[in-house]
């Protein structure tokens, strides 16, 4: 299945601290607009498991939804 293009949202989902915290300590840095791409990758995520566990006739979302 082919990556739509993420939605760009206003509200960030991750915490840029925790974010920035794991990867300085993997020996990283975080450039300016990593955080935006990682909170449009969780959106993405998001409507994906959503949709499949729509697809499957629940409206719960579960782990392996977002493992598809």
């Amino acid at each position: 299945m082919a990556k739509k293009k993420a939605k760009k949202s206003g509200d960030m989902l991750v915490i840029s601290s925790k974010i920035k915290a794991k990867l300085k300590k993997s020996g990283c840095n975080t450039a300016g607009d990593a955080l935006n791409g990682l909170n449009n990758y969780v959106y993405w995520l998001l409507d994906q498991a959503a949709t499949r566990a729509k697809e499957n006739g629940r409206k719960t979302v579960r782990a392996h939804d977002f493992l598809a």
